[in-house]
């Protein structure tokens, strides 16, 4: 028997699927017993019974003959079509309801023999591709002369045969309808693919399409193909992927012309880009107990050089750290993967160890490697006056200090755990070699370089318990105290170093209390973070610090402190709220520290 129908039984099967699960999640009332609509008989493998069983669906007990009869027939018709997608072809299928006075309906089924691939083949409608791409096709069929004769699989084949088509450079590869001819006499399943491969295609020049104002010239050169290379669906969808990655614009879409506008064998791509609204303002603010209070905005614009750049303009008031600064990001500038930032600041730092004031340009260079690992190239050019504490004869004196100062950055950073604020698997590592020259009031050259490890261990399945272990260490070569600017010595002690600890306050102080900051540093925190509930969690921690005014560190004498947390879930991320204390107090250290932000501290 021939017969084209087998992608129909499919679309049976599938509209049974839903038809099941839309009465099954809204159709049956609420007081409605849960038992299935009618019962299977002589259906052994308990597999295919499964099938069955979740496709004729749950309902209520008839209420009438009537309605049991029909509740027989929809289940016999629903198994017929499963029976056949599985590839038994010879099934014999019998509804009933008994007799009696209370109706029940039944299904009996034979199953019988099964039938098998036999003798797959695709036939060419049209030009047939070439000897590699009708190889590959083939290939990619994957139907394997006596495998049982699903529905699925023979579906599925024919979708891989036009997609190993399209990945060969034929992109208007498709499938008319295909031939399936089952032998009853010896159960055999023998499809037949009829395809049209179309020509060969080979992409042409880029047209961008919309109203984003994209440079042209900038989005060809992020294609990654050159004019007549054969078309590859991957080189389309990294295309779309590097656009969208921009952040520059909500929708992207990437398609060749339609053929009859080819122009010497080659196809133009058709880039339609939808651009994001062209400014964005953010408002934020902060308080801690330890740097105070900030309220901060930002306003972005997209796309103004038409080259899918951002223009970040922040403006920061705050206790610490205040500063009006403008940048601007170059996405895959020269270069696929690679960001250019420019920034131009004015700032101003307020902390216990010193006070800053400055302008700043600089020029960042980040190239993006595999999924998760990133490397900086920085240069930057400061000016800056600060007043300093230092200390002679045992007592301290503020001294007034002004620098031109020259900054080179290398950095690498890799992220592999599996939240950016809630972290439960992974680990995360940085490094930053800062290279440094200042001229002025005490012209100082030196080397700063620091790298640091997060690990977050699961110690469930469901990582309800998660042990987070951080180690951070740094060291500046080259200079010394007091010829090192303040701002770029080491400090540690606050929320995201040491708790227990106000900022700044762990390592060396001047007679006055003030913090000296150091030439060497090392911090590490062990942190057992546990799950309550989906919103609630505890976290226990112990936090080391150590601040020196060597550049080889001294762990003799750690600072040490310790508490518990609790963490509320806001869905993007946790709310943090910890209390910790110092292990062992020192002048002018408070009893408790209390730290309020978003994200876990490490």
């Amino acid at each position: 028997m021939r017969t084209d129908g087998l992608h129909r039984q499919g679309l049976l099967v599938a509209a049974s699927l839903s038809g099941a699960i839309l009465l099954l999640g809204f159709g049956a009332p609420a007081v409605a017993a849960s038992s299935p609509k009618a019962e299977v008989r002589g259906v052994e493998d308990k597999a295919l019974r499964a099938e069955i069983q979740q496709v004729i669906g749950q309902g209520a007990a008839p209420t009438s003959r009537l309605e049991a009869r029909r509740r027989a027939n929809d289940a016999a018709d629903q198994i017929t079509a499963v029976l056949r997608s599985e590839g038994y072809y010879d099934a014999q299928v019998e509804p009933d309801i008994g007799d009696g006075d209370s109706p029940h309906p039944f299904v009996t089924v034979a199953a019988g023999p099964r039938s098998h691939i036999a003798e797959p083949a695709i036939t060419w409608l049209g030009a047939a591709p070439d000897a590699a791409s009708d190889k590959a096709a083939v290939q990619a069929m994957a139907l394997s002369p006596g495998a049982p004769g699903k529905a699925a699989d023979v579906i599925a084949a024919e979708g891989r045969i036009v997609a190993a088509l399209q990945a060969h450079g034929y992109a208007d590869a498709a499938a008319d309808p295909r031939s399936v001819v089952v032998d009853h006499a010896d159960h055999t399943l023998k499809p037949e693919f009829r395809v049209r491969s179309g020509a060969l295609v080979r992409l042409g020049l880029v047209e961008v399409k919309g109203k984003s104002h994209s440079s042209e010239a900038w989005v060809t050169r992020l294609a990654p193909w050159r004019r007549g290379d054969v078309y590859k669906p991957a080189s389309v969808a990294t295309l779309e992927k590097l656009l969208l990655d921009t952040g520059a614009f909500n929708q992207v879409n990437v398609a060749l012309a339609p053929e009859s506008d080819a122009m010497n064998g080659e196809r133009p791509v058709i880039i339609t880009l939808t651009p994001r609204p062209k400014g964005t303002i953010e408002l934020g603010a902060s308080y801690s107990t330890t740097e105070g209070a900030g309220i901060d905005s930002r306003w972005l614009v997209y796309n103004r050089l038409g080259l899918g750049d951002t223009i970040t303009t922040l403006a920061q008031l705050a206790q610490i750290d205040s500063r009006l600064q403008t940048e601007l990001a170059l996405p895959d500038w020269r270069k696929i993967n690679e960001t250019l930032k420019l920034t131009a600041a004015l700032y101003r730092d307020n902390t216990p160890a010193y006070d800053l004031r400055g302008a700043g340009l600089s020029a960042d260079l980040t190239h993006k490697f595999g999924q998760i690992s990133f490397i900086t190239y920085g240069l930057s050019l400061d000016e800056t006056s600060t007043i300093q504490n230092e200390a002679a004869n045992f007592i301290a004196g503020a001294r007034g200090r002004h620098l031109t100062t020259v900054g080179t950055l290398f950095a690498f950073t890799a992220d592999n755990s599996n939240d950016p604020l809630d972290p439960t698997k992974g680990f995360r590592l940085g490094a930053r070699l800062e290279p440094t020259w200042s001229v002025g009031d005490g012209s100082i050259g030196y080397v700063k370089g620091s790298a640091q490890a997060s690990i977050y261990l699961p110690l469930q399945a469901d990582a309800a318990t998660v042990l987070a272990l951080r180690l951070k260490m740094g060291v500046i070569a080259g200079g010394n105290i007091p010829g090192v600017p303040p701002q770029d010595r080491f400090y540690s002690g606050g929320g995201g170093s040491v708790r227990g600890y106000g900022y700044q306050e762990v390592g060396p102080r001047y007679p006055d209390n003030t913090p000296e900051g150091g030439l060497s540093q090392v911090e590490s925190s062990v942190e057992v973070r546990q799950r309550l509930t989906d919103t609630w969690g505890l976290a226990a921690f112990i936090d080391t610090g150590y601040v020196g005014n060597q550049t080889t560190p001294d762990f003799s004498h750690p600072e040490v402190g310790a508490g518990i947390g609790v963490r509320y879930n806001l869905g993007f991320g946790p709310i943090r709220f910890d209390i910790a204390t110092p292990l062992v107090r020192r002048d002018g250290d408070a009893a408790i520290q209390v730290y309020l932000s978003i994200g876990q501290s490490f």
